[in-house]
């Protein structure tokens, strides 16, 4: 039994979507999500500068006691997750797996589109995904132009939101794509839009976090980490940006939690 919480982090409110998972599936688990929001978004960064950046976070969770570390950020795994595991070899480290595979296995048209941030997409992390699982399947990848800002500003229900989707899902829906990878975990929160862009058009989005809290229960149990049973689990909030920000987050994840 280990009643230490388990660290999340992000470059902003992304990673809620993951936090929110883990959550429902360990309803008992203290939670500490850490949250950049000085440095987001991460998209375009270079690659060493992201690498940095999420050490300092991983750094930063470690420091405060963390059983384990998700990297609730698909540019940051890509760009470091191998680093971050070698470097704190001692906790489970999980990070964000593309969902091709998946992808790949529902799709009828034999068409998959991923949009993701363009740090995610040169990575090496899902050239391999895709490589590995869409043999015989046409990936058509797309950067969420624009998707990040609009969570981080709060406009998900805005036109200007719709139009940057429409905008984005267009090239894959012209291919004949039925099924959408959602690559960055600001992406969830534009599922509404998405949902109506895609109405009736047979197309299934699919949203790696319920996967991702999977791999932590599993890893949880693995070593032995659960929180004992009488444990009251607590939730905090950290970030590098200011207090207003660190309170935008847990209002934020507070209410996507209902």
């Amino acid at each position: 039994m280990n009643s230490a919480p388990i660290g999340i982090y992000d470059s902003g409110l992304g990673g809620l979507t993951v936090w929110r998972e883990v959550r429902r599936a360990l309803p008992g688990e203290s939670l500490l999500y850490l949250g950049d929001g000085k440095n987001c978004p991460y998209g375009s960064r270079p690659r060493e500068e992201i690498a940095r950046l999420a050490d300092q976070a991983v750094a930063a969770l470690v420091a405060r006691g963390c059983k384990m570390i998700v990297v609730a950020c698909n540019t940051a795994t890509a760009a470091a997750i191998d680093f971050l595991r070698g470097k704190y070899s001692s906790i489970p480290i999980v990070g964000m797996e593309p969902a091709v595979k998946p992808a790949c296995l529902a799709t009828k048209s034999r068409v998959v589109g991923v949009l993701a941030t363009e740090r995610s997409l040169d990575g090496e992390l899902f050239r391999r995904t895709a490589a590995r699982y869409g043999s015989g399947i046409e990936v058509v990848t797309a950067p969420g132009r624009g998707f990040v800002e609009l969570v981080e500003e709060d406009r998900e229900a805005t036109p200007e939101a719709e139009a940057c989707v429409r905008a984005a899902v267009a090239p894959m829906l012209d291919r004949g794509a039925d099924q959408i990878v959602l690559g960055c975990t600001h992406y969830p929160f534009l599922l509404p839009v998405l949902r109506r862009v895609v109405a009736d058009r047979g197309v299934g989005i699919i949203d790696p976090s319920p996967a991702v809290a999977r791999r932590v229960v599993e890893l949880l149990d693995r070593y032995g980490l659960r929180a004992a049973a009488d444990h009251r689990p607590a939730y905090g909030f950290l970030t590098f940006a200011d207090d207003a920000y660190r309170s935008r987050l847990e209002q934020k994840a507070l209410a996507s939690a209902l």
